[in-house]
């Protein structure tokens, strides 16, 4: 294993991740833009060492639960369950809407828990299927990039895939720098984030900052979301101090 090239097993982990039924050793390497020769290699080895399994039936390749296992005892480990949920929890019952912690992961923003507070009508769950946060189009995305300089928005944005195809998000959803950074502007004046029928259409979600006590640096978000129908202006201004005291 010390002769495969880490950077080659980590790319086939993270695509394998998106892919819980498996995937065909051709994909992979297509995606990965590699030989095939290389990726079954590659794959060989993560077998090896119990990352990854092979379906002799259908031939697809698939995550072991390995890894969750791992990132279930390091998620445990830091402790951000214990300390955060009961916050969570609190504030869910507060406002009767969804409401999730974000934390900063080298380049990304990560939802790692959640409270629903809302118990009947209208409700929102998330349609969102990755755990990545969309930064542009998310009101918890835009705190964290309102406590940078522009050129580390810029280098972020692009990591992670830029403004999105056409279509992928809401109808608000910004699409360029120009409007970013508008908007950026509009975040640290208010002191919270806003996005309106940006992540997904209908629904608005309300977000601040999460920062270290040691230095002030930015570590997540904490956001309160639901159906734009009950969002309005008034309760907006409502719910950002809620948020705001609960980061």
């Amino acid at each position: 294993m010390a002769h495969i090239p880490a950077e080659r097993c980590l790319g086939i982990i993270q695509l394998l991740v998106e892919a819980p039924v498996g995937m065909q050793l051709g994909e992979i390497a297509q995606r990965l833009a590699l030989p095939k020769s290389g990726v079954h290699r590659l794959l060989g080895a993560l077998i090896e060492q119990g990352w990854v399994e092979h379906d002799p039936q259908n031939g697809s390749y698939r995550l072991t639960m390995r890894l969750t296992i791992l990132g279930q005892r390091h998620y445990s480990a830091t402790g951000i369950s214990d300390i955060c949920q009961p916050l969570l929890d609190e504030l869910a019952a507060q406002t009767r809407e969804f409401i999730r912690l974000a934390v900063i992961d080298a380049f990304a923003l990560v939802w790692v828990a959640d409270a629903q507070g809302a118990r009947g009508g209208v409700m929102y769950q998330p349609l969102l299927t990755s755990n990545t946060v969309p930064l542009h189009a998310t009101a918890s995305g835009k705190v964290w990039l309102a406590c940078l300089a522009r050129d580390q928005v810029r280098d972020i944005i692009g990591r992670n895939g830029g403004f999105g195809d056409s279509g992928q998000f809401g109808p608000n959803a910004v699409r360029n720098f120009d409007q970013l950074f508008a908007e950026l502007d509009r975040t640290r004046a208010r002191g919270f984030g806003i996005a309106t029928s940006e992540a997904e259409p209908g629904v608005t979600a309300v977000a601040a900052a999460i920062c270290s006590g040691l230095d002030g640096a930015p570590v997540g978000s904490v956001s309160v979301a639901g159906p734009g129908v009950r969002m309005s202006e008034n309760r907006l201004g409502e719910l950002g101090p809620l948020v705001v005291d609960v980061a």
